[in-house]
């Protein structure tokens, strides 16, 4: 992944009118231009002298925009436009308040002039200055490069599971498509390499302080820097994003594919870049492949992807355990028997490796999942490892909640009922506790049976 600096802004408390000549659009299903097949100028980091260049959209889905010349003033988003057809702004941003599922609360996370507005070029002209013929220079800083703008509560970004495979597996998803020209090429669909986008320079988390993105176990910092190589508060002057990817979770829920499909946020981004065909390496899940690798090489792993789903077959196999939610250790005896039987059924080339996450390294643990073919393990936050899995023919996880993450890196899911005739989804009581039933001859069933499939 380019290279990331996180910053910490807080812009959500804006306690002054909106000056004269703003406007809160709502536009309902405006089109978006198509993406840029290629990456915009940086723009220069002393200002924008006399002109404002107008917002436009590269590209859009409920959550996600990537905006050219987005501004910001006074911790208000600001669209630079004469009109206002642009994707209705509930559909871009929200108040960034934490969120609950109750109607009163879903109200109050409905965006309001003071979190994005419109500004008409004389208006901003008017408020920030700028006049070629007074040799009036305008009061507009442009931050250059190209940003990550996180409207995200801390609420969801102190959980490795909503930080790394929903917040920035759609952000790679979204940037990494929006770059890319269109191909329904099915050769391309296998592929695990070949393409970077534009370096990203800076990501803000708009609604956090240093501590507000960091989990207890440290793995969304750890992510961040493997991944990866001030207070905005005034009227009378803006900040300039010559490219700016706009995130919003509360925003992403009002579009189908998230709100009433899937319910990842990161799920439309992926659908809308797959639909306009901008996903290489979809079946595979080669558009994640930059940052897996670079986790890898964080890691000290150097092996990498060979570039073609089609070549590769490693065949070892993982069991997890963890502190919590754990299975009944009788079970889990049983379990681990039934899967070292498997591993002398199917000869040399299969290995099982028992995780105990908490008494690994991070490296370690990076290293462990890379290798591995089939992860088995409880519901919980160590699964969002395999967004880290080499993908291969065989490669499969087995849960539920994680059933759209591995679908869209082109590893497979199962899921299976542990009591006949009930729902897929389930949580008895005792889900969260230390005493999970499984039977370990039907796991290694499943495995069998997928993998002789596969």
């Amino acid at each position: 992944m380019p290279s990331l600096r996180s910053e910490a802004s807080l812009v959500e408390q804006k306690i002054q009118p909106v000056p004269a000549g703003l406007s809160h659009g709502t536009a309902q299903g405006a089109l978006c231009p198509a993406p840029s097949p290629s990456p915009p100028p940086l723009a220069e980091p002393n200002g924008l002298d006399y002109t404002l260049p107008h917002t436009s959209i590269l590209a859009h889905a409920p959550g996600w925009t990537l905006f050219r010349n987005l501004y910001m003033s006074n911790g208000t988003l600001l669209i630079l436009s004469d009109n206002q057809s642009f994707p209705e702004i509930r559909l871009m941003t929200s108040t960034g308040l934490p969120a609950e599922n109750t109607p009163e609360n879903i109200a109050t996370r409905e965006p309001t002039a003071y979190d994005m507005e419109f500004i008409t070029p004389e208006a901003a002209q008017r408020l920030w200055g700028g006049s070629a013929i007074d040799g009036e220079k305008s009061r507009v800083w442009s931050v250059s490069g190209n940003t990550l703008l996180f409207n995200d509560p801390s609420q969801f970004l102190r959980h490795y599971y909503h930080f790394v495979a929903e917040l920035f597996f759609g952000v790679w998803a979204f940037w990494h498509g929006a770059w890319i020209p269109p191909s329904a090429s099915v050769a391309s669909q296998f592929t695990l390499s070949g393409y970077n986008p534009p370096e990203i320079h800076r990501a803000i988390f708009a609604h956090s302080n240093a501590d507000g993105w960091r989990d207890n176990p440290g793995f969304d910092a750890y992510f961040l820097r493997a991944a990866s190589h001030r207070d905005y508060k005034s009227w009378d002057r803006a900040w300039h994003f010559p490219v700016v990817l706009l995130t919003d979770r509360s925003a992403a829920h009002r579009g189908v594919v998230c709100g009433s499909q899937t319910q990842r946020t990161a799920a439309e981004a992926w659908e809308y870049m797959r639909n306009t065909h901008r996903l290489l390496g979809e079946s595979a899940g080669g558009w994640w492949e930059p940052v897996r690798a670079a986790v890898w090489r964080f890691a000290g792993l150097l092996k990498l992807s060979t570039g073609n789903l089609e070549d590769e077959l490693p065949l070892p196999e993982k069991v997890q355990t963890a502190a919590h939610r754990k299975l009944i250790q009788e079970d889990h005896d049983n379990l681990v028997a039934a899967l070292e039987d498997l591993i002398v059924r199917r000869g040399s080339n299969w290995e099982l490796q028992v995780m105990e996450a908490e008494k690994m390294t991070k490296d370690e643990q990076i290293k462990a999942v890379a290798r591995t073919t089939f992860l088995v393990g409880v519901h919980g936050n160590g699964l969002t490892h395999l967004v880290f899995m080499e993908p291969t023919r065989s490669s499969a996880g087995f849960a539920h909640d994680y059933q759209w993450t591995s679908t869209a890196l082109g590893i497979n899911i199962s899921h299976h009922r542990s009591i006949p005739h009930k729902p897929d989804v389930n949580y008895p009581d005792g889900f969260q506790e230390n005493e999970i039933p499984v039977h370990g001859p039907t796991v290694t069933r499943i495995i069998e049976d997928h993998f002789e499939q596969s």
